[in-house]
């Protein structure tokens, strides 16, 4: 018989040094600063569900997320939520005030000659995949542009249909004396040559300058038709029954270049690793395939001019072409070159998307 002054063993618990227990605080304390560590804000113009958010911006910014294993975060800032228009963007970014901004080169008339190349009338063809390809491969053709930028992404969509209230148009004098809203200085200079009124204004303001009469229509690609509520209100988009397009934009995905350099080497190669050659083809397709809901919603109203009848249109937009070529050159740009080289590539390039279709 036990004892009955025995007691049972209690098994001792066995405490962490004290040293210990600061270790494992400091290890949580730089885990959650690791997890923190550079947080960016990205502004656009556009809305949160638009096809630029959805397919382009937050894609890119989650991979950043998990490559980075949580150390790079970005929060997305659509519809100018963060202050200021549309044609703020690029200050924005250059002075700081952003992170990085998604907008497009358009809005800034002349802060970026040369990549203005890209989206002449006559130039860019019909896919963004193929300007998207061409604009990679010249690149250090246009890299003055972006002092003092990070270039994340510089991409076109598949290009300008006209979309017009109510006028069909099939030649050029059918567009004579109207109003019609450019997206460029570029697409500004065609719409003269069309000997019809310019409008600038950013595509959000579109559906209502269409619905009260201050626009007669406007250059605008099919993609944004939903975007930013153009169904019922363009009556007749026209193109090329080839598919061409009356120019394009010039889309610019960029970063403080501040804020890059900031990065540790590992964090500055995550984000290298994710804006090269994969990248511009991913978007380009990407932005072709946007494309098709917008031209199914116009396939009543669409108009594909035959040969003959595109001719008249490249006749002038071939003059926005050396109009563009001439201007540049007072900023000691070789126009010229610039034009050649968009060309070829695009052309090979576009023999490309055609294996793709």
């Amino acid at each position: 018989m036990k004892d009955s002054n025995h007691r049972l063993a209690v098994k001792p618990v066995k405490r962490l040094p004290l040293i210990c227990l600061v270790v494992t605080s400091l290890v949580s304390l730089v885990s959650t600063a690791q997890a923190e560590e550079f947080q960016f804000r990205l502004h656009h113009f556009l809305g949160p569900d638009s096809p630029a958010q959805k397919v382009l911006l937050e894609p890119w910014a989650e991979r950043i997320r998990e490559q980075s294993n949580g150390r790079i975060d970005i929060s997305i800032h659509p519809a100018m939520s963060l202050g200021g228009a549309p044609p703020t963007l690029v200050n924005q970014v250059e002075s700081g005030e952003v992170d990085m901004v998604w907008t497009l080169a358009g809005y800034t008339p002349g802060r970026f000659p040369r990549t203005e190349v890209f989206e002449l009338p006559a130039v860019h063809f019909r896919s963004a995949y193929a300007t998207n390809r061409a604009i990679f491969a010249n690149f250090d053709l246009i890299e003055a542009d972006y002092q003092g930028l990070k270039p994340l992404l510089v991409h076109v969509h598949a290009g300008n249909a006209i979309q017009m209230a109510n006028q069909n148009v099939t030649e050029p004098s059918d567009l004579r004396g109207l109003t019609i809203r450019t997206p460029s200085r570029t697409g500004g200079w065609l719409i003269d040559a069309w000997q019809a009124e310019q409008a600038a204004m950013p595509a959000p303001r579109i559906r209502d300058a269409l619905a009260d009469g201050s626009i007669d229509g406007a250059l605008i690609p099919f993609e944004v038709f939903s975007s930013i509520g153009l169904e019922g209100l363009v009556g007749h988009s026209t193109i090329g029954s080839d598919g061409s397009r009356f120019g394009t934009s010039v889309f610019l995905f960029l970063m403080n270049q501040s804020q890059f350099d900031a990065l540790p080497a590992d964090l500055q190669q995550v984000i290298d690793d994710n804006i090269g050659i994969d990248f511009v083809k991913e978007m380009g397709l990407a932005w072709d395939d946007l494309e098709v809901p917008g031209r199914m919603v116009q396939y009543e109203n669409l108009t594909k001019l035959p040969v003959d009848e595109i001719y008249a249109f490249e006749d002038l937009s071939e003059q926005v072409v050396q109009r563009w070529i001439e201007d540049v050159s007072t900023q000691g740009i070789d126009g010229r070159l610039l034009v050649d080289e968009a060309r070829r590539y695009i052309a090979r390039y576009s023999r490309i998307i055609t294996t793709l279709d």
